[in-house]
């Protein structure tokens, strides 16, 4: 499966040259990506040390979950299609663009039901 994923991931992003990755995926994707894709993985680990310390690059992520989790659709896993949810992340992130590109002025109003 995960072949797959690299495979499509390959064919629609062919300037992509870096993934990172969490500690769990070190190993053999690290193998795959090298060998199919010719890419970079860069795993983000753990650095051992006492309380809390921001992952670098992880905090991208988080913090894009983050946001999803104000759109209601998002905040759990109600889809059964994966296509229903990836349109769903894609309306969510227009979303958020339009909203920065207008500095918070929505220039429509949604109808009153």
């Amino acid at each position: 499966m995960i072949l797959e994923a690299l495979h499509a991931l390959k064919a629609r992003f062919p300037r992509l040259k870096l993934i990172w990755a969490d500690g769990g995926y070190a190993g053999q994707l690290e193998e795959w990506v090298a060998t199919i894709c010719q890419w970079v993985l860069a795993i983000v680990r753990k650095v051992k040390a006492k309380g809390f310390e921001v992952l670098p690059h992880r905090w991208i992520v988080e913090r894009t979950f983050g946001w999803f989790g104000h759109f209601r659709r998002l905040a759990k896993d109600y889809e059964v299609n994966p296509v229903h949810s990836e349109a769903t992340l894609y309306w969510a992130m227009t979303h958020l663009m339009v909203r920065r590109l207008t500095g918070g002025q929505v220039p429509w109003q949604p109808r009153a039901p």
